[in-house]
């Protein structure tokens, strides 16, 4: 199997000591590409360096995670819409909302996600999305902006069938992640797996976080990397009832549709 890993947090300090060596493990994995995460301004900028460094295999997103939504003003837009037009970037985000930790004031976190849609719409590339516990108002920020998009991903989805259906019905792609591999809070999503159609699914191990918890042996590190990739597709396709091949190929052939990979 072949395998882009749509969503790899690699700029991160955990893999400062090891990035090559993780590479390499995820090349052997059969993890060919890598999308790294860009979720501040900093982190965009290393990513982008990290992908100019290994052009063909690394690609990076530029955004500004609504973490970090308090950090975006007005005067920081001219320069992450500069970032996300390198043309190492191939999606605007991560960007969107999350309710759950509210690290930032939620009408802060409107704000620069309806600012990052903007700048997604004017540099014509796709939207990397962040949601937890604000399903229904990053739907209705999001609907009217839609077909001024070039697409985009609900990344880490975590739902079940309800929001699945309004993803879909936005026509965007659905991110799955070890959060399948749960078996404490995975239930919701694996239920909703089998209505995932295969020309909308992407693979993601959002690494160095969510380590499947199936996986066997563990790294005594806890921290997950992109060549548990392939763990996820096994689980991704047994719960959906397809082969594995079947799967990891069609998400290969959406990820380089909706990136523009090739």
């Amino acid at each position: 199997m072949e395998l882009i890993d749509i969503g790899v947090n690699l700029a991160h300090d955990s893999f400062d000591a090891d990035r090559d060596a993780v590479m390499q493990r995820a090349a052997v994995a059969g993890v060919a590409q890598m999308i790294v995460t860009g979720s501040s301004e900093d982190a965009t900028r290393k990513s982008i360096d990290l992908a100019r460094v290994h052009p063909g295999v690394l690609f990076a997103t530029a955004g500004v995670h609504p973490h970090h939504a308090a950090d975006l003003t007005a005067e920081a837009l001219p320069v992450l819409e500069a970032l996300a037009r390198a043309p190492e970037v191939v999606a605007t985000g991560e960007c969107g909302l999350d309710y759950f930790r509210d690290f930032s004031p939620r009408e802060l976190q409107r704000r620069a996600f309806a600012w990052q849609l903007e700048i997604a719409a004017r540099v014509g590339k796709p939207v990397f999305l962040h949601q937890r516990d604000a399903h229904d108002e990053l739907v209705e920020i999001l609907a009217p902006q839609r077909l001024s998009l070039a697409g985009g991903v609900a990344h880490c989805f975590t739902g079940g069938r309800r929001e699945l259906e309004a993803y879909l019905a936005l026509g965007l792609y659905i991110g799955v992640t070890g959060w399948a591999c749960d078996e404490r809070r995975g239930a919701e999503l694996r239920d909703a797996l089998p209505s995932i159609p295969l020309e909308r699914l992407l693979l993601e191990t959002d690494a160095p976080y969510l380590l499947p918890r199936d996986l066997s042996p563990r790294p005594k590190s806890r921290r997950n990397e992109p060549a548990f990739l392939p763990h996820i597709a096994e689980r991704v396709a047994a719960a959906m009832g397809k082969p594995v091949e079947s799967v990891a190929r069609a998400a290969t052939e959406n990820s380089e549709r909706l990136f523009r990979l090739r």
